[in-house]
C-alpha cells in the first residue's frame, strides 16, 4: 500500500467526504487524518502508531465521541518518503478536507509535511519526529513527543553523571540524525564532556562497517547511537561482528525503536533512553493495547499517536468546532497542561513539548527491563521485544 495509490485506511465510526471543513462534522462522523510509514524501513513503528491512533479513537468513541459523533482518523501510508507523504496530505486535505492531520515518524518527512499543513491552514500534530527544525514549521504545528533538545540533554547529563567524560556518535544523516549529532554535542560538551567523532551515515545501504570503525578513534568512553528500521539492523549486528560493542558500551537514543528490527544478540545489554509512560492512564493504555493485540508495545512511538488522537479530540469538543483556526486555539489552552499516557504534555511558545519524562532502560534476554532511573516511577516491566 503507498500513499500515492490512494489506498488508505480509517479508524472510526466510517467514512465521511464533506463539502468543506466547515462540515466535516456533518453526518454522524468527525474525519482526521494520518500518514505514517505502515511501508518501508520504519513500517514496524508505522504499525505501532496505527494502533495507538485505534486504540484512541475506540477510547473516544466509547466514551460518546465528540461534539456528540463518532471520531474517525482516515490513515494514509507515507511509505517513509517525504513524496508519497505529501501525495497523502493532498488527498486528505482535498478530499477528505479534514481540519487536522498526524505525522509522520521520520523527520525528514514530518518538516515538509508540517510545512505543507501549516500553508494550508490546517493543524498538524507531529507523533514520532524530533528534528529541533520542527519547532520552526508554523504555528499550527504541535508537537506531542518531545525533541531531540530534550532528549539530547537527558542523554549527556545521565553518560556525564555516570562517569563518561569521552563519547562518539554514530546517526542517520537526515534531520533527525543532524538534530541529535548537534544537540547531544552542545549538551555533552556543556558540561566538559568530549565527542571524538560524529558520524552521519546514509541510509538505505548494505555494509556500514567503514562508518562504525570510524567510532574506535579516539577510544570513546561510550558509543551513542541512533538508528530505526533496517538501518538499526544492519548497524548493531556489524558493530557486533566488528567487535565494537565490546569495545565500548553502546547507549540507544530510543532504545525500543533502536532494537525494534535488532538482532536480539547483537543489542544484548544495551542501555538506552526512552520514554517513561508515567501519565494517571499510562497503566490502563498498556492494558488496553494487551488485550487488543495480545502482545506488548513493539515500540514506545504508539503512546505519541495516542495522544495526539485524545488531544485533537478535546480540542475540538472544546472549540466547539471542526475549523483549524479554532482547534489550534483550543489545543494551546489544552496543551497548558494535558494528562496523556505519555505523561503531562505542556506546549511551549512554538507548540513543541516542553519537557518529556525519559527512563534508561536495558535490553536484556529479549526484554527491556525497568528503568535503571529516569523522571518517573515506571515503565511497563512486562516488556517483550519480538524482532
Amino acid at each position: 500500500m503507498s500513499a500515492c495509490s490512494g489506498e488508505s485506511a480509517t479508524v472510526g465510526g466510517g467514512a465521511n467526504d464533506p463539502a468543506d471543513r466547515s462540515n466535516a462534522a456533518s453526518g454522524d462522523t468527525i474525519n482526521l487524518g494520518a500518514v505514517i510509514p505502515l511501508t518501508g524501513a520504519s513500517a514496524t513503528i508505522g504499525e505501532d502508531q496505527r494502533r495507538g491512533i485505534e486504540l484512541a479513537v475506540e477510547k473516544i468513541n466509547a466514551d460518546g465521541g465528540v461534539l456528540g459523533k463518532k471520531i474517525n482518523v482516515i490513515i494514509e501510508d507515507s511509505g517513509g518518503t517525504a513524496a508519497s507523504a505529501l501525495d497523502a496530505a493532498r488527498k486528505l486535505t482535498s478530499a477528505n478536507k479534514v481540519p487536522v492531520v498526524l505525522g509522520e515518524y521520520s523527520s525528514g518527512v514530518t518538516i515538509p509535511l508540517g510545512q505543507f499543513l501549516q500553508q494550508q491552514g490546517l493543524v498538524h500534530m507531529n507523533i514520532g519526529s524530533s528534528s529541533p527544525d520542527i519547532a520552526k514549521i508554523g504555528s499550527y504545528s504541535f508537537s506531542t513527543i518531545g525533541l531531540d533538545t530534550i532528549a539530547s540533554k537527558f542523554t549527556a547529563e545521565y553518560l556525564y553523571r555516570n562517569g563518561h567524560r569521552t563519547a562518539a556518535l554514530i546517526a542517520p544523516n537526515n534531520a533527525y540524525g543532524s538534530g541529535v549529532a548537534d544537540t547531544f554535542k552542545a549538551a555533552f560538551e556543556s558540561l566538559g564532556g568530549k565527542l571524538t567523532n560524529t558520524v552521519l551515515y546514509t541510509e538505505g545501504q548494505t555494509d556500514y562497517r567503514a562508518e562504525l570503525q570510524r567510532l574506535r578513534g579516539g577510544s570513546p568512553d561510550v558509543i551513542v547511537y541512533s538508528a530505526y528500521g533496517q538501518e538499526s539492523k544492519v548497524i548493531t549486528s556489524q558493530a557486533y561482528e566488528l567487535g565494537l560493542s565490546k569495545a565500548a558500551p553502546w547507549f540507544a537514543i530510543y532504545l525500543s525503536m533502536c532494537t525494534a528490527d535488532a538482532d536480539p544478540k547483537a543489542v544484548e545489554g544495551q542501555l538506552g533512553m526512552d520514554v517513561n509512560y508515567i501519565g494517571p492512564d499510562g497503566q490502563s493504555y498498556e492494558d488496553a493495547y494487551k488485550a487488543k493485540y495480545n502482545q506488548p508495545f513493539a515500540t514506545t512511538f504508539s503512546g505519541y499517536a495516542y495522544d495526539a488522537v485524545m488531544m485533537a479530540a478535546a480540542a475540538i469538543e472544546k472549540a466547539q468546532s471542526t475549523e483549524p483556526q479554532e482547534i489550534a486555539a483550543a489545543l494551546k489552552e489544552i496543551g497548558k497542561r494535558y494528562p496523556g499516557v505519555t505523561g503531562e504534555i505542556e506546549f511551549d511558545a512554538d507548540n513543541q513539548r516542553a519537557d518529556q519524562p525519559y527512563a534508561v532502560l536495558k535490553y536484556t534476554g529479549g526484554k527491556w527491563e525497568p528503568p535503571t532511573e529516569g523522571r518517573g516511577p515506571k515503565w511497563p516491566p512486562t516488556q517483550t521485544q519480538t524482532p
